[in-house]
């Protein structure tokens, strides 16, 4: 089928057979196609949506436009893919990963970029001076086998035609598609080897389902992905209505990960929830804990233990980064400008709007606004005060790391960040725990 028919199939809302979109997503790879007809078709998928059988055929023609990892002999088994569908200050993975890694787990991970106002795990472990994420598929699994852990980039190697979509995507304004996302998803989950896949749906405004049924449908999609490749898959729906922990920006989000698995003490205590929540699903999906009450035990004595931090320690090292999280924490990179940002007035803070801070961080210089941009990882943002807090009119709330260039932008900046909060005479209803639903293959 011409390229311009098979485009204007899903516009006029059509069903594409898995031969088409083999076809389509061989000529993705191979470059043969122009990046404007990809556009096409990815905007008429936006707006006229994907049947489940599609969905699949797609996802398994992603997968198999490269290598295939095989796990299947690494020792102590089931290996884990852990994956979020994105959020705005969501470094869960770099707390997460060695967690479970620690308690025995092989966990492969292949991990994105930045798309949209949601930051990428790959930019943020860039952030390291040194690190590498372009590992070849052998090297990769001699490191799980060698020390348990990997996060590696997706690659010509490992599902390239998601490499190209994803970064298609994130400038088109076709980001919030369930079966873009999910076909995204799971083709690097699958071509990554995993037995085992545990997913972080986030829900909210600083998340692509800003709705729980978006969610609930977007999670509903993923596992049966999963449970049609016969690999077990768990998809955890979170709340992702404010950023996660303190920081946004990739180099002081890989800071503060690296505090946590230090010092869980200074954890922002939403953020910790989360981390040991997702550790203890993991657990669960792994077969490593008999019941939930076990899991969240076995998740809390594993950070207080510190073997966290080791392990985060061994994979920057084995990836081309510092030889210890000391050494890490001193070479991060850090913005030559800061700017206090203080509460307008008093009361409660009632709303921090997760996706505003998210779109802030990427005109900082955070993110990408075309998929030629380079990422800063000196920039982002700290903030002091989140939902529920009491602040004092000229408390402050929030700290701008700036480049320099950006030094004339800082009011603009500020009204930025200012416009992200709501303030009331009462405290907001929150959520008793970020995780607000679980939805198994089993």
């Amino acid at each position: 089928m011409r390229t311009v028919e098979f485009i204007a199939k899903k516009r006029d809302g059509g069903e594409h057979t898995e031969e088409e979109l083999r076809d389509f997503i061989g000529r993705v790879t191979d470059g043969s196609l122009p990046d404007y007809q990809i556009s096409a078709w990815l905007m008429a998928v936006f707006l006229r949506g994907m049947t489940m059988r599609e969905v699949r055929a797609l996802t398994r023609a992603m997968r198999d436009s490269g290598e295939r990892i095989d796990l299947s002999d690494m020792p102590n088994g089931p290996t884990l893919d852990k994956h979020s569908t994105g959020g705005v200050g969501d470094k869960t993975s770099l707390v997460v990963v060695p967690l479970l890694a620690a308690a025995g787990i092989p966990v492969l991970k292949m991990s994105g970029r930045g798309l949209g106002f949601s930051g990428g795990t790959i930019d943020k472990l860039e952030a390291i001076p040194g690190f590498r994420t372009a590992l070849k598929s052998e090297e990769a699994k001699a490191q799980v086998r060698s020390i348990g852990l990997a996060i590696l980039s997706q690659s010509s190697q490992l599902a390239p035609a998601d490499g190209k979509l994803y970064a298609l995507r994130d400038v088109t304004a076709t980001v919030e598609s369930i079966p873009l996302i999910a076909s995204s998803i799971m083709s690097k989950k699958l071509a990554g080897g995993a037995e085992r896949i545990l997913l972080d749906v986030k829900v909210g405004s600083g998340s692509f389902m800003r709705e729980l049924e978006q969610a609930r449908a977007l999670a509903g999609t993923l596992v049966t992905i999963g449970v049609q490749e016969g690999v077990p898959t768990q998809a955890v729906l979170t709340d992702m209505e404010e950023p996660l922990g303190w920081t946004v920006g990739n180099a002081l989000e890989v800071e503060e990960a690296i505090r946590v698995l230090q010092s869980p003490e200074t954890a922002e205590p939403r953020f910790l929830a989360l981390c040991l929540g997702l550790v203890a699903h993991g657990l669960l999906v792994c077969e490593r804990a008999r019941d939930a009450e076990e899991a969240q035990t076995t998740a809390e004595q594993l950070l207080r233990s510190g073997v966290g931090a080791a392990k985060l320690e061994a994979m920057i090292r084995a990836q081309g980064g510092p030889k210890d999280l000391d050494a890490a924490l001193t070479v991060l990179p850090r913005a030559p400008i800061t700017c206090w940002i203080e509460a307008p007035e008093e009361g409660f803070i009632t709303a921090l709007d997760a996706r505003a801070i998210g779109l802030l961080a990427v005109a900082m210089g955070a993110g990408r606004t075309t998929k030629e941009d380079r990422v800063d990882p000196s920039v982002g943002i700290v903030l002091h005060k989140k939902r529920g807090a009491w602040v004092r009119a000229g408390e402050p709330l929030a700290t701008l790391h700036l480049k320099a260039e950006s030094a004339s932008q800082k009011e603009h900046f500020k009204a930025l960040l200012l416009s992200a909060y709501r303030f009331g005479a009462a405290p907001p209803a929150l959520p008793s725990s970020p995780i607000l639903e679980v939805l198994s293959s089993s």
